[in-house]
């Protein structure tokens, strides 16, 4: 049977291609510089930048995430001019050459920034970065010397600083000027001057930020050599944690910060206070164990001795337990007069002639106002009282009776109602009341009812 000579085909599906050409791309390309015009930049909420650069005849995709271009200390714009320091890449979900930037930089400081790493690598060349030759910080510096304008923000971060760690340290300022064509010089002369007067015992060499024109003063030779030569140990803190200078790799630290940087050469109060409380306790310590000791052996050695110091120590013992027993006596019985007297002032206040007053007027008071009360209510009740009485004598009274159109009948000179015929004769003067008024009439005629 013929065998089949066609070879094995190795067929790729595109998502291996990808991912084998970013493999290839990711490793066969170191981080390279790149400068190009900016364009097509977006800035979407993730606050991740996308954008391309670009030259007259090409341009390459670029994408820089935002923990890169937070860093950066100029706003981007389309159309800008640029230096990217990059790393090629491959976007695999669309297949896209891409570039992932890890700095970026207006071009006009690409002059300044290859003067820089020159320079850089001239001095490291030279052995001026060497960690051997580092100076050590002193534990607690009596004076310390600042390098700074006795202007701008860094001063005051620095002496805050200090005052607020070891308010005690002596602080020499050196003004020097930070920015400019001479600055330079000056900041190297100044530190000259410093090492040479001797005054202090750690000098601080500090600005506040900028871009690197305003710190470029800091990155020239002179100063690196000056720093390189001074003899009193030397902290660096160039602008803000980014910003890297010639001056940071010479000085014997690097601090990110003015802040940092005074908190790097000042000894912490409440750290030695903790150190000193701790030697405190082990030196009493040491004391009490040696004396203990020492006690011990005195013990042994005048066991069997009867002192007089022994007598001594037994009467004072007896007259301290008396002492102590007359005080006690003694506040027992204040206190006891004292309660006493208390009882006496309580029993005077009440009968004090004015205290009595006083109560007999709040009682006689209360009397009036109970007697009032009283008064007003018994009132009350006999005007009800004589209300109901006039009711029903009205109701009982003659008078009513002769508003209803009757009359009463008496005789002349006697006030006895007749009510019978029988009390009255022919001639009889009688006198007849009626509702409103009276009148006088004679019996002519008297007869009785059948």
């Amino acid at each position: 049977m013929a065998m089949n000579s066609k070879p094995l085909r190795n067929i790729y599906n595109v998502t291996r291609l990808n991912r084998e050409v970013r493999t290839i791309l990711d490793t066969g390309f170191p981080l390279i510089w790149l400068e190009g015009e900016l364009s097509n930049l977006a800035c979407p909420a993730s606050g991740h930048w996308y954008f391309s650069l670009k030259d007259d005849h090409a341009q390459v995709r670029c994408a820089m995430f935002r923990t890169r271009n937070r860093l950066l200390r100029f706003v981007p714009r389309n159309g800008m001019q640029v230096i990217a320091r990059a790393k090629v890449g491959l976007y695999e979900p669309r297949g896209e050459f891409q570039l992932v930037i890890e700095h970026l930089e207006e071009a006009g400081e690409g002059a300044l920034r290859q003067q820089f790493e020159q320079l850089k690598n001239k001095l490291n060349a030279q052995g001026l970065f060497a960690a051997e030759i580092k100076k050590t910080l002193p534990h607690i510096p009596k004076r310390i010397g600042v390098i700074t304008s006795p202007t701008g923000a860094a001063i005051h971060d620095v002496l805050t600083t200090l005052k607020r760690r070891f308010a005690s340290l002596e602080i020499i300022i050196y003004p020097v000027n930070v920015q400019g064509k001479t600055a330079a010089a000056d900041i190297a002369t100044t530190i000259q001057l410093a090492d040479k007067r001797k005054e202090c015992d750690v000098l601080l060499l500090t600005r506040g930020g900028g871009s690197l024109e305003d710190l470029w003063s800091f990155n020239e030779e002179v100063v690196a050599q000056a720093i390189f030569n001074c003899a009193i140990p030397l902290v660096s803190a160039i602008g803000h944690d980014i910003d890297f200078t010639i001056a940071d790799f010479v000085a014997d630290i690097r601090a990110a910060t003015p802040t940092a940087a005074a908190e790097l050469v000042s000894p912490d109060t409440k750290h030695w206070s903790q150190q000193f409380s701790g030697f405190q306790k082990r030196l009493i310590q040491l004391i009490t164990n040696s004396l203990s000791q020492k006690q011990v052996r005195i013990d042994q050695v005048t066991k069997n001795i009867v002192h007089p110091k022994h007598y001594i120590e037994e009467t004072s013992q007896r007259v301290d337990e008396l002492l102590y027993r007359l005080q006690n006596r003694i506040k027992t019985q204040v206190s006891t007069k004292e309660l006493q007297l208390s009882s006496l002032q309580t029993r005077c206040h009440a009968h004090n002639p004015k205290y009595k007053i006083q109560v007999s007027k709040q009682q006689t008071i209360q009397l009036f106002q109970k007697i009032k009360a009283a008064q007003i209510h018994q009132l009350d009740v006999l005007k009800q009282q004589f209300i109901r009485n006039t009711s029903i004598l009205e109701a009982v009274s003659p008078l009513a009776t002769l508003n209803r159109g009757y009359a009463y009948v008496n005789k002349v000179n006697s006030n006895a109602i007749i009510k019978d015929i029988t009390q009255i004769e022919s001639g009889d003067e009688l006198i007849t009341t009626v509702a409103k008024g009276k009148f006088s009439s004679t019996v002519t005629n008297k007869w009785t009812e059948d």
